[in-house]
């Protein structure tokens, strides 16, 4: 075949893939997950998307390179043109800020909607339907429903034991919000997963915030399909909510290697309906949890300096 309509046609053939893999209009529906596990809350599809552009997108680039480098290698071999030394090419310009451009280009688009996501993802200006404060310690955790729970008397927003909480946050708490608790050990397991670590529960369908303090090192708060994570850090308070829409129970860790034992600081989360939620509630009210358990070191100064001045 000629020379040069064998190199049309991969070029034809390479700008088709690269075509085809970029510009279908997919959903993340239309593509394999790629590792993520189902996501199960109203948040998490976004973030799998992103994850499977970022892959098509990569996928797409090294099809290009790599056929560009065959290429390269098939045409411009010794053998074809017999000659010891080809020309040389000192510089050719338009190559030069192709080089230089494209990749821009690539950077850009991937920052650009990374931004748009992450900005989407930790929006906290929608009013919860549940807030839940998260306390990572060595070697476990603590949930404190902050909620008015019959049973259960006292006010979330006064509470000595959330002050480490900016009060940006507990302004925002229930009124007269007495609250209840559960602490685990890494010893605890899920009666009905046996799962090992403390259970917490969510409601199906509901906002839920995550208030997320520490009591001594950094932690990292990942709930596996939520297909999010986020920092646990003594003295800094992050924040961040999503909507639980699947029933079951789900795994949970530490992603911050936080010590020894950073292994073992599993938990679990288990998503039921609402009335089963708030019967819950009652239930560790009865068993005597009610009130807070400590939230951990409280903000540095330059924090609650932060947190004043966006109020």
């Amino acid at each position: 075949m000629p020379r040069r309509p064998m190199r049309r046609k991969l070029l034809q053939a390479l700008t088709a893939g690269l075509v085809l893999a970029t510009a279908t209009g997919c959903t993340y529906k239309d593509f394999p997950r790629l590792g993520m596990p189902t996501p199960v809350t109203e948040e998490a599809p976004r973030i799998l998307s992103l994850w499977q552009g970022s892959w098509a997108a990569a996928l797409a680039t090294g099809v290009l390179v790599w056929g560009l480098i065959l290429w390269s290698a098939m045409f411009h071999r010794r053998s074809r043109t017999k000659v010891e030394v080809p020309p040389q090419t000192r510089y050719n310009m338009p190559i030069e800020a192709l080089y230089t451009v494209v990749p821009l280009i690539i950077v850009s688009v991937l920052f650009y909607f990374t931004a748009r996501d992450e900005t989407k993802l930790l929006d906290t200006s929608k009013k919860p339907d549940v807030t839940v404060n998260v306390v990572g310690f060595q070697w476990s955790w603590c949930f404190n429903y902050v909620a008015n729970v019959e049973g259960s008397t006292g006010n979330a927003k006064t509470d000595k034991n959330l002050d480490a909480i900016p009060d940006k946050w507990k302004n925002q708490f229930p009124e007269n919000a007495g609250g209840v608790y559960t602490c685990g050990t890494p010893g605890e397991r899920n009666p009905q997963t046996n799962n090992p670590g403390p259970t917490l529960w969510l409601p199906e369908g509901k906002t839920v915030r995550f208030i997320l303090t520490s009591r001594d090192v950094i932690h990292s708060f990942w709930v596996v399909p939520f297909l999010f994570k986020q920092d646990v850090i003594p003295g800094h308070t992050n924040v961040f909510q999503v909507t639980p829409n699947d029933e079951g129970t789900f795994l949970g860790k530490c992603a911050e290697l936080c010590g020894v034992d950073h292994s073992r600081m599993l938990f679990n989360v288990k998503v039921v309906s609402p009335e089963r939620y708030e019967q819950h509630l009652k239930e560790l009210a009865e068993k005597g949890q009610t009130g807070y358990v400590p939230s951990g070191i409280e903000q540095t100064s330059n924090e609650k300096n932060r947190e004043t001045t966006q109020l």
